[in-house]
């Protein structure tokens, strides 16, 4: 369970960024918003449970915010202005910086795992 502890932790602080940062963001992306952080709860919850499979959904997910945020003029403008201060240091720090650390954990957790198939197949 420890080992899977930084995975978790990454997901739950990427939702709590993204709870505090939907009341700031566009009104019509509402329900985009919502989905988006209802998928990095659920992928906590499902890690947390110790379903291994959830792992391989949480890089591709990352990357997506990470595209998406790059590709989003608006995004862009705001993070490279600072425009609005608040949205522009939650886009940083929720669409890049935790994303990132997501990947990280993750690509961790995996090697980790798999090391431990091949040590226990050596055995």
């Amino acid at each position: 369970m420890p080992s899977i502890l930084p995975v978790v932790i990454m997901l739950v602080v990427i939702s709590i960024v993204g709870a505090i940062a939907i009341p700031f963001g566009a009104p019509q992306f509402l329900d985009r918003a919502v989905a988006l952080e209802l998928s990095f709860i659920m992928l906590a919850f499902l890690t947390y449970k110790g379903f291994r499979k959830a792992l391989y959904a949480c890089i591709p997910l990352a990357i997506i915010i990470m595209v998406g945020n790059s590709l989003a003029s608006s995004h862009v403008e705001m993070m490279t202005t600072f425009s609005k201060p608040l949205n522009a240091l939650m886009l940083i720090i929720g669409g890049y910086v935790l994303q990132g650390a997501l990947i990280g954990t993750t690509i961790l957790q995996l090697v980790r795992t798999r090391q431990g198939i091949v040590q226990n197949q050596k055995h």
